[in-house]
């Protein structure tokens, strides 16, 4: 049987990871694409000189051609400028814009039929761009944040509590960015609701910690982003499509009433099977939530029509 083939845009860290985690996890075959010469080809050859150690037999291509990502299975975006300290995801609209949209129209030339996940940030903004550029149907265009933002909060309430990440069940929803949405309402440690077992002021700083995560980060590194926890989450939205899980995942989707919010890609809990993000997932969200969601909407709602005055003036 043939292999499923999984194109990654951008070799960089997490692009690395991401080729690595894919063949471990024996996701099928691996391209690897970056504009840099040398780059893809040095990651890919050194990956493939594993396989007899870790025991997978997949092909790994490093590549400098869109050409060579012709019939993809999925596409897993990276492409695009990383944060430094001090910036926001937001700051890099301008230039992540240019490069989303060469991506996007080679995707759609090369590998028309692929499921696109989108990681590039300013993460909503990004991927509405995808969708407009590729033409693909949303359920073939999705973004991964929420999955990310999800397991941060997962782990910062398994710290505090000292237990297994796997007993912490949470979500976060709304926009890739500070003003994200922790549900409080769905967090359960064991099945007990995690207001039981943290006091409100200490749950508030926690998932202001969550929010601010990815800062945190690029502040400790100091010269790039965050790339194992994000290849990993965009990883297990690949591995749902391509192995028909039905998986139930906070991601960015495109909404069309769903939430009361119509026409704007958000991050919201989707079923991802083999037809893609084959449905959203409608809950139940206290008062606060539903502010916060309204807040984080509409900050989303800005952001692309800041890239669209961009795009326009052809900056």
């Amino acid at each position: 049987m043939a292999q499923k083939k999984i194109a990654l845009i951008g070799a960089g860290n997490i692009g690395g990871t991401l080729a690595h985690l894919c063949v471990l996890k024996g996701l099928g075959d691996v391209v690897l694409f970056d504009v840099i010469d040398g780059l893809p080809q040095g990651k890919a050859l050194d990956m493939l000189e594993a396989g007899p150690i870790e025991g997978y037999d997949a092909n790994i291509t490093g590549t400098t051609s869109y050409a060579d990502i012709a019939g993809a299975d999925v596409c897993i975006v990276t492409a695009g400028v990383a944060r430094k300290p001090g910036m926001s995801r937001d700051d890099l609209l301008g230039i992540n814009c240019k490069i989303m949209s060469d991506v996007s129209s080679n995707i759609k030339q090369y590998a028309p039929d692929s499921l696109v996940i989108v990681i590039t940030n300013p993460l909503d903004a990004m991927v509405t761009l995808t969708k407009r550029v590729t033409g693909f149907p949303k359920n073939r265009v999705v973004g991964q944040a929420g999955v990310l933002d999800s397991a941060r909060y997962r782990t910062f309430i398994a710290q505090e509590l000292c237990v297994s990440v796997q007993n912490v069940t949470a979500m976060v929803l709304g926009g890739h960015g500070d003003d994200m949405v922790p549900v409080r309402s769905y967090c359960q440690v064991g099945g007990v609701p995690i207001e039981k077992l943290i006091s409100t002021a200490r749950l508030e700083e926690i998932e202001q910690r969550t929010r601010q995560a990815g800062g945190e980060i690029v502040a400790l590194l100091k010269t790039g982003s965050a790339f194992y926890s994000p290849a990993s989450a965009a990883v297990q939205m690949a591995a749902a499509y391509l192995q028909d899980k039905k998986h139930i995942l906070p991601c960015a989707a495109y909404l069309e009433g769903e939430y009361g919010i119509d026409g704007v890609y958000f991050g919201v809990p989707v079923s991802i099977g083999a037809g893609g993000v084959e449905r959203v997932i409608e809950v139940d969200l206290s008062d606060k939530e539903k502010q916060e969601m309204e807040v984080s909407v509409g900050h989303v709602r800005e952001l692309v029509t800041a890239m669209d005055a961009l795009l326009e003036k052809g900056e």
